[in-house]
């Protein structure tokens, strides 16, 4: 089991990760509609040199090229049985960048949603979800991931078949929600209700946190409701800031001026180092 993300952040305030992979490949020629998670096998050079670019400007993690790489994504596409074929490659592209970049790059394999509604609302259970994340965990373990990373989800049920489906090949595992919706997710969960329900999973997480969003200033307080209500020391009093950036060509960059963007990042430092009592 790789330790590297563990050890990183022991040594460090913080971590940059890598971003805008969907973006940064419509400019390299992706179609709307199209996967990307195909252009592991179809363009492999293509995902390598944006990878290549974020480690250039400063990434300490990057995401492997999976996000939608489960069966029922790719089902889309007519490609739910190459789910394993596409995790790997990606995760050994990645893989191959990070150890040739001359410094600790950590790889983190992408995990996102299914797109599928869970009961009792929706046809999807839990084992099911369960089911295909352990499928595209193991496939992207065995290509060489150091962490797996689970983003962008916005409900209960599905987290817990993520994160439980993740826990399967034994690597440690990251969780980040969208809090998008007038500061809860696109479900109704708040930042603070998430963290308490990541509390009662059976598999503790590295980090658990907020992505994607509508800016940085609703990322501060997605992090500090999730700050103020976590208790666990095995998922970290302190939840760490690892937030993405958005980039373009390897250029990093969030929204905003530079001085505002600065004030957003100091906050979030602040998030993580402060005693609980001044959150």
């Amino acid at each position: 089991m790789s330790d590297l993300l563990q050890s990183l952040l022991a040594e460090r305030d913080y971590l940059v990760a890598d971003g805008a992979t969907g973006t940064n490949l419509f400019e390299a020629g992706l179609m709307t509609g199209d996967s990307p998670e195909l252009w592991n096998i179809d363009h492999p050079d293509r995902i390598a040199a944006l990878h290549r670019g974020m480690v250039e400007a400063g990434a300490d993690i990057i995401l492997t090229n999976t996000f939608g790489c489960n069966r029922y994504r790719m089902a889309l596409h007519g490609a739910d049985t190459r789910v394993a074929e596409l995790n790997m490659a990606g995760a050994r592209i990645a893989r191959e960048v990070a150890d040739a970049a001359g410094r600790p790059v950590v790889v983190a394999g992408s995990m996102g949603p299914t797109g599928e509604i869970y009961r009792p609302v929706g046809p999807l259970s839990i084992e099911d979800g369960r089911e295909a994340f352990a499928e595209q965990a193991r496939a992207l373990a065995e290509g060489g991931v150091d962490v797996l990373w689970i983003e962008t989800m916005s409900g209960k049920e599905e987290l817990e078949a993520a994160v439980t489906g993740a826990a399967v090949t034994g690597l440690p595992v990251v969780a980040t929600m969208t809090f998008d919706t007038n500061g809860r997710t696109m479900m109704g969960l708040a930042p603070d209700a998430a963290i308490e329900f990541v509390h009662t999973l059976d598999v503790g997480l590295t980090a658990f946190g907020s992505n994607c969003g509508i800016g940085p200033a609703a990322l501060v307080d997605s992090v500090r409701g999730i700050s103020g209500a976590a208790r666990d020391p095995g998922i970290s009093r302190r939840p760490y800031p690892l937030f993405r950036h958005a980039g373009d060509h390897g250029r990093l960059r969030t929204p905003g001026t530079r001085r505002r963007r600065a004030h957003h990042r100091r906050l979030l430092r602040h998030l993580a180092s402060a005693p609980e009592s001044d959150r």
